[in-house]
């Protein structure tokens, strides 16, 4: 899926150069925003639905792209009126590590709490999760979790973990042939929370995306 195909100029030829990451000449302005917003706020989310899995009934995991990382930056930029290059270029050092480069996936982890009471309960039972993410591959390999290292020291906790991770898997050129040959299950093994769902192929083909050059 080419969401960028209709969007600014800037975003053209986007994956050949050798980082996928983003400058600020791939974030348009107000106006030129504007004028591609809804075709590519349509696209993303699809985009989104796709790339989304969730684990049991209170955590969701979403792996993110250049084009899911851009339109936040997009989205960010427009709420908050940000207008000069420094207010954006603060929003592209922010975001940019969860732009996955080859061999490499990058997770936003959702722990979808609803209430107090159950913030309370959950959250410090689920300290180290961000750890005990796993990528289960059809040959029996996995492929675990880090906390990305720029958010890690904001989110990783002793007595009480986050509501959000980012987090991190990187793979070997074999790990990445194995995740294309599937079937492929992504898995929580955490003792307070064990879970696993099995990947779609419209998903895996997303990853791949993501983890080939």
């Amino acid at each position: 899926m080419n969401v960028a195909a209709n969007a600014s100029e800037n975003n053209a030829g986007q994956n050949t150069s050798q980082s996928r990451k983003l400058s600020l000449a791939d974030i348009a302005d107000v106006r030129a925003y504007e004028r591609e917003r809804a075709e590519f706020r349509d696209a993303v989310l699809e985009l989104r639905r796709v790339r989304r899995v969730s684990l049991g009934t209170i955590i969701t995991v979403s792996f993110e792209s250049r084009d899911t990382i851009r339109y936040q930056i997009q989205e960010m930029a427009r709420v908050e009126k940000l207008m000069t290059d420094d207010d954006i270029q603060a929003e592209i050092d922010t975001y940019n590590p969860l732009i996955p480069e080859p061999g490499q996936l990058c997770v936003t982890m959702f722990i979808e709490l609803t209430s107090d009471d159950t913030m309370r309960e959950w959250l410090p039972r689920l300290v180290g999760i961000e750890n005990q993410v796993v990528i289960q591959l059809a040959d029996g390999g996995q492929v675990r979790s880090v906390p990305e290292a720029q958010h890690a020291s904001q989110l990783t906790r002793t007595t009480i973990t986050s509501a959000v991770h980012y987090l991190q898997f990187e793979f070997t050129p074999a790990q990445v042939e194995s995740l294309a040959a599937g079937p492929v299950q992504l898995m929580i093994d955490h003792p307070a929370y064990l879970e696993v769902a099995e990947l779609s192929p419209a998903t895996v083909q997303q990853l791949l995306v993501d983890l080939r050059p």
